[in-house]
């Protein structure tokens, strides 16, 4: 199962370096930007986590994170063209990433023998503050904290997969149901345009 979570953690970061680097090339970064902002998006949650569980930061202790995420990075710039409906194409990897990451997140919290509610949050950090700090930096309001659900479906994937840790199902089915809800999740909320409810009433 470990080599399971390494591989997807690959992936997550690989995703989230490319929906980062779309970012930055959205708002005409040059290339050092494209790459500070497709490292920030990949690591900040997971770098967040460490420090608030006292747990030696991933990417430092693991330094080939920083490799699959330069390529992650490069890979958007090469391929920036082909990479056509760019809004979508960030959609994908920025969904991707959320998942991933999320249930990461919540399992490292479980190892650590957090509460329920604690490996939720942590698994919430690991999978939206690498957006959030992509967002800040670029000079946009952080997704996670407008009307469009993103933290909401992160926070249903970790209660998700805390649920079927109860059952006997499969380990990596365990891992994988959550992280495919999330990504179908979102793509369905994105897809119909749903929101939660907005407090500020619209003056004529």
């Amino acid at each position: 199962m470990q080599e399971v979570i390494s591989i997807l953690m690959i992936i997550g970061a690989f995703s989230f370096a490319i929906s980062g680097a779309l970012t930055a090339m959205q708002k005409k970064f040059d290339i050092f930007g494209v790459v500070i902002i497709a490292f920030t998006t990949a690591v900040g949650g997971g770098t967040i986590r460490d420090i608030l569980i006292d747990r030696d930061v991933f990417w430092l202790v693991e330094p080939m994170y920083i490799y699959y995420i330069v390529t992650g990075a490069i890979f958007a710039i090469i391929f920036r063209k082909r990479l056509n409906y760019l809004r979508k194409t960030l959609l994908v990897f920025d969904t991707v990433g959320l998942g991933l990451f999320t249930i990461i997140g919540v399992d490292i919290g479980l190892s650590l023998e957090l509460s329920e509610i604690s490996c939720v949050v942590v698994g919430v950090i690991t999978g939206s503050f690498g957006g959030v700090m992509r967002d800040v930096l670029v000079n946009d309001i952080p997704v996670i904290f407008r009307k469009e659900i993103y933290a909401t479906i992160s926070i249903a994937g970790a209660s998700l997969y805390l649920v079927l840790k109860l059952t006997q199902l499969n380990t990596t089915l365990t891992f994988l149901i959550p992280v495919i809800f999330i990504i179908i999740l979102r793509f369905i909320v994105v897809y119909f345009e749903i929101s939660l409810p907005n407090i500020y009433k619209k003056h004529n």
